[in-house]
């Protein structure tokens, strides 16, 4: 916290280098550039441009301006994240016996007690963290508590719910959009969303809201068919005319065990974390030739973290970090960061690269491992290809390595990509052995999950559509003037988009850390992008096989080892021979198109 405002500084000052610029457009402008390799040349390339955004070129006062911008948007998201994480852990409820958690699965009530013995409480303690706060809304028959729930989570870091106004983020996305809107001005853009877009794979917002549209179009009326069947399951099944917000999961959780007689609850004693670990480990291995050992001796932040080296031939070539369970502070989600990227040194030593590898499943309980939904396993997983990602990059140069210098929108290609093994039939027995007996998903739970895979499929594409849309739009408009105007765009987006209810008291972008804390600014209609990427690159293997060594090595030498060193559409269709096509998406997703998808 004390050291943001000095780095903020330290890199404006750094972007906006008089010296450092001249050296490097003399550089880009000599014949020496010739002779650098691709990867230098990008790095060059890329160096210019983000000269360029950081005012380079500007003159005072439009330079100091710059720099107090970026400092006061650095404390701002810190700032809302804070909230964030504070709204998220000061709420608790604490429950004397079971009498309200009927329904609720064993696994998730020894979560809770063992939360309330963490507190020195009796009975059972429910807090706002995924892996408690998912039990109960998909499970409990409880209306009231899952409407208490739900209330507390939508409406963490807003004026509304049981926390009304005591971390409220209205105030600073105003002013971290009127920031941002500043800041683009300044460098030239009409909004943040150009600004986003100049470093990412799309070209233009129109193009971002004309693939986000196309989507919708596309989802919508397979959409409303599945809105309609689960408000006629809730009636004909339990005399439920009027769904809300905080009856969707349970309801939804209801029609897909009924439909397909099975339950993510019911595939946890097949998913024990260390067996998924290793078939995991199994996987990448025979397709990109690994292999993996844990390190000893090494120093670690928690108990439950633990340090992996990354092998192939023998030799290590990279590391990472494990750290997996749910703990209170332990900030929510699961992500990659890299500790440590690969470089040439001055000496001509290779620095190999090292990764942390996030998540927040439910720790072991009661002398049981961690047990995972099948949900939790493609977490796992999508965070490993982002893993991959950094690790096994064959690029010298820092700036363009593994994740460096790939276009924001195509980051979460390795990552989505590698989701996919999860759900193969090849693939289910070596991720998959029942705790106590080692038995493999049975074939025909196998065959449910497939059968489920994409149950609400169309629903919850229009959700990630409405959050994109959303977040592109708050950059492209004129900076609101208070928190309720941002809460009136997100609610025309909902009118525009969505098929579900949303209660009026609704604050999810108060919440919404992904772009006014994490980076994805102009830019949260990434997932989607790269999950055109990911399900396109993945036919590929429908085509050959999905642990076909010789495909596995193309996607490897084309995406996973050449990083940021090209511009993703040139290495997408070096792997794939073409460029990409929403269709594949589409066609995984289990989605009937109303037309040719773009």
């Amino acid at each position: 916290e004390n050291c943001l405002p000095i780095m903020s500084q330290y890199y404006s000052e750094l972007g906006q280098n008089q010296g450092l610029f001249e050296r490097v457009k003399a550089l880009a402008e000599s014949d020496a550039f010739n002779s650098l390799d691709t990867a230098q040349k990008k790095a060059v390339s890329n160096s210019l441009r983000d000269f360029k955004l950081s005012g380079v070129a500007l003159e005072e006062p439009a330079r100091k301006r710059y720099a107090e911008l970026q400092q006061q948007l650095s404390e701002l998201g810190s700032g809302f994240s804070n909230n964030v994480l504070d709204a998220t852990n000061g709420w608790s409820l604490s429950l004397d016996n079971a009498d309200r958690l009927t329904g609720v699965p064993e696994s998730a009530l020894a979560l809770f007690k063992q939360s309330a013995v963490a507190k020195e409480q009796e009975g059972y303690r429910l807090t706002l963290d995924f892996p408690s706060y998912l039990p109960v809304m998909q499970h409990a028959e409880d209306r009231e508590l899952r409407r208490e729930l739900y209330t507390a989570s939508a409406t963490r870091a807003s004026e509304q719910g049981p926390q009304a106004g005591q971390w409220d983020n209205g105030k600073k996305m105003v002013e971290i959009l009127a920031c941002r809107a500043e800041l683009a001005k300044l460098l030239g853009f009409e909004n943040y969303a150009e600004l986003s877009l100049a470093t990412k794979m799309a070209e233009s917002p129109q193009q971002v809201i004309d693939f986000l549209d196309d989507l919708a179009v596309q989802s919508r009326a397979q959409a409303e068919e599945e809105f309609a069947q689960l408000q006629e399951f809730a009636e004909k099944e339990y005399g439920f005319t009027a769904l809300e917000a905080w009856d969707l999961p349970y309801y939804s959780e209801r029609l897909r065990e009924q439909r397909y007689a099975i339950s993510q609850e019911a595939l946890r004693p097949y998913f024990p974390l260390p067996k998924v670990v290793d078939g995991l480990f199994e996987v990448v291995g025979q397709l990109f030739d690994l292999s993996f050992e844990q390190a000893d001796n090494v120093e670690l932040w928690h108990d439950d973290a633990s340090c992996y080296h990354v092998l192939r031939k023998g030799e290590r070539i990279a590391s990472f970090y494990f750290d997996l369970y749910a703990r209170e502070h332990k900030r929510g989600g699961a992500w990659m960061s890299g500790a440590i990227g690969r470089r040439e040194l001055p000496s001509g030593d290779l620095e190999k690269p090292v990764a942390f590898l996030v998540c927040n499943f439910t720790p072991p309980t009661d002398g049981k491992p961690s047990l995972l939904n099948h949900n939790e396993v493609t977490t796992l997983f999508h965070e490993f290809g982002h893993g991959l990602h950094h690790m096994l990059t064959q690029v010298n140069t820092a700036e363009v390595a593994g994740i460096n210098g790939v276009a924001w929108d195509a980051v979460e290609l390795p990552s989505q990509f590698l989701e996919n093994w999860c759900w193969a039939p090849e693939v289910i027995p070596l991720i998959s052995g029942h705790y106590q007996t080692g038995e493999a998903l049975p074939e025909d739970m196998l065959n449910k999950i497939l059968a489920a895979k994409n149950f609400q499929s169309a629903m919850q594409m229009l959700r990630q559509v409405e959050f994109s849309l959303f977040d592109l739009k708050l950059h492209i408009a004129e900076p609101p003037k208070s928190a309720d105007d941002i809460q009136s765009l997100i609610k025309n987006v909902r009118k525009q988009v969505s098929v579900v209810p949303s209660p009026a008291f609704n604050r999810f972008q108060h919440s919404f850390s992904h772009i006014f804390a994490g980076g994805y600014a102009a830019g949260y209609y990434s997932y989607k992008w790269a999950e055109v990427l990911s399900a396109d690159a993945f036919s590929l293997f429908e085509e050959n096989g999905v642990m076909d060594k010789a495909t596995g090595e193309r996607f490897l030498n084309e995406i996973l080892e050449r990083g940021g060193s090209a511009e993703p559409m040139e290495l997408f269709k070096a792997f794939r021979g073409r460029e990409p096509s929403n269709q594949a998406l589409l066609r995984h997703s289990g989605i009937q198109t109303t037309g040719k998808a773009a």
